[in-house]
This record gives C-alpha cells, structure tokens and sequence, in this order.
C-alpha cells in the first residue's frame, strides 16, 4: 500500500493536525510506503498523480481537498479527509463539495454533525492518539520558572483556542501562576494581558516538540479553553499521558476526551472556572489519567486507519 498525506503546514506549525501527521505517518511507514506533501507540493495535483499512491489523506480544506478529489478521475486512488479542522465551513466543503471516499470525524459529536452534509461520503469515526512512550508521568522536567501550582495551555496563540480565560480565571486564585506554550498572532495581546492580570505569575514560552514531555512534566494542572468547534485537543491527551488531571469545557468533545481523568466548567465565567481549577488541584488523579490515555495509543489508533485504508483498497 502507498499512502500519501497531504498536509500544507507540516514542519512550520506545531497543531494538532500536524502532530496528527507526524505521528500516524511515522508508524504506518513501518509497513508502508508513506509520503507528506507540505507547503505548495501539497496543493500539486500534479506531483500527486506522479506518485501513483492507493491512498490519499487530505488535512486541509479548499483547493487541496477539491484537487485531490479531482484527481481520483485519472490516479484511481481513494481519498481519505481527516476532520483536523473542526465543524464549521471547511467541514462542509470537504463533504458536500469535495465529497471524499471517508471523511474521518475525531470525535463522536463531530460525526454526528458531518453526516448531514456528507451525503456521498462515508463518514467514520477514528479519534486522534498519543505516544504513551513519550509522554509519561516520570522523566526530565524543564524549570519553567514560575510560582507553583503552574497552571499550563498549550495551543497555536490564535482566537479561537482562548487562552485569555485561563488568564482571567487565574487572576482570581491567591496562588499560582500561567504557562502558555505555542506562537501566533496573539502574542502581544495575551502577553500585555498576562502582564496586566497576573505580573509575574505569568509567561509565553515556545518549546520544541520533542522538549514538551518535559514542559508537562513540570507543571501542576492543564488548561485549554478553546472554543466548542475545537477539533479534537491532541494536548488533552498529552497531558493525561504525562500525569496531569484536566479542567476542560464543559462540551460532549472534551468529555470524550478527558472522560473522568478531569473536570468540567463554564470556562466563560472567570470565578466559576477558577473554582474548578481549585478543586482540582486537590485531587489526586494519577490513576484515572493513566487509564484515559491508555485508550487513545497511537498504537490502537494506528491499527484502525491501516484497517480503513486495506478496506478501502479492497473495496
């Protein structure tokens, strides 16, 4: 089988999508012939075609996705789309436009949402994963520098992942201080924020991938509050797999996701979600968030999309 992945910001952004990628990639390319198409070469229907592959996965939406679909006229390849960009108008084009042979929803809600606008596609439900060897709860730590209890959020520093609540709710705590690893053009916002609410019980830092085990390790609590079209949270998972309990929205996704190795809150209302983050520092949750993470191994992952795809060819 010759897969090829198609993924536009592979290497120049560290997202979900891209650790999607990166990781799925690495493990199917133990059996097979694995390609990533990045930058323009990810938009070549030319190249694409050149490679002769069985399958191809879309992670991005607008003419990437419209050309691959087109493409399956003369490469006769089947065309997966990966649902890395949440519901909403790119969800809609890569259905009812693009009209792929499976579109991968990452969540159970997500599924349920696409199926109305899938009406010649497949829609199958596959969740994203973690490598539960490299995210453990003992390890190296980084110093991060910060007063404890840290209170982390790791996502691009763009709108939608609302990284300014946990400001917000922070200021509302006596002790403890924010850590928000990722770059984007949010920056000197949260930053002038951050200054602002919190003084020096705050910080922005950007870490390599392979160093965030690291980061995880050596903070108190996760914290995204990013917004209820959010696609999946591979950090959720990350965080579990490296001993930390969750305060996550309170939306049927996370609840997938976190399912008991968390909290849940209105993220919205500072006090209430400050409340929360309060109560769950006081819990010991080294069982639960092992037993979370277990079921989302990339491992257990990776054998679903090789299943998919040797159906798929077979089909």
């Amino acid at each position: 089988m010759k897969i090829l992945f198609l993924s536009r910001y592979q290497d120049s952004l560290q997202r979900g999508a891209e650790s999607f990628v990166y990781e799925l990639s690495s493990r199917l390319k133990e059996k097979y012939k694995v390609d990533i198409f990045k930058g323009r070469e990810s938009d070549s229907l030319t190249k694409i075609l050149d490679g002769k592959y069985d399958i191809v996965v879309s992670l991005n939406g607008g003419l990437q996705s419209l050309k691959a679909s087109v493409g399956r006229i003369v490469g006769r390849y089947k065309l997966i789309i990966v649902g890395e960009a949440g519901i909403g108008r790119i969800a809609i084009w890569n259905t009812a436009v693009v009209q792929p042979d499976v579109f991968v929803a990452v969540t159970d809600y997500m599924a349920e949402w696409v199926k109305r606008w899938a009406w010649n596609s497949r829609v199958v439900k596959i969740n994203n994963g973690v490598d539960l060897n490299k995210f453990t709860p003992t390890g190296q730590k980084i110093n991060i520098g910060l007063p404890r209890p840290i209170f982390l959020s790791v996502g691009a520093l763009v709108w939608y992942k609302r990284h300014e609540r946990v400001i917000r709710a922070v200021r509302e705590i006596r002790d403890g201080s924010v850590l928000i690893v990722g770059k984007g053009p949010e920056q000197k916002k949260l930053e002038q924020l951050g200054k602002e609410l919190l003084g020096m019980r705050f910080k922005i830092a950007e870490f390599d991938y392979e160093d965030m085990p690291k980061v995880y390790r050596a903070c108190d609590l996760f914290s995204l509050p990013s917004w209820d079209r959010e696609a999946f949270g591979i950090v959720y998972l990350e965080a579990l797999a490296s001993g930390l309990g969750v305060v996550a929205p309170d939306d049927s996704s996370r609840r997938e996701i976190v399912g008991e190795a968390g909290l849940f809150t209105d993220v919205e209302n500072p006090a209430a979600y400050a409340q929360t983050l309060e109560k769950a520092l006081k819990i010991d949750w080294s069982g639960k968030v092992k037993t979370q993470a277990e079921k989302f191994s990339w491992e257990k992952i990776t054998k679903n999309y090789e299943k998919l795809m040797l159906d798929m060819i077979k089909g």
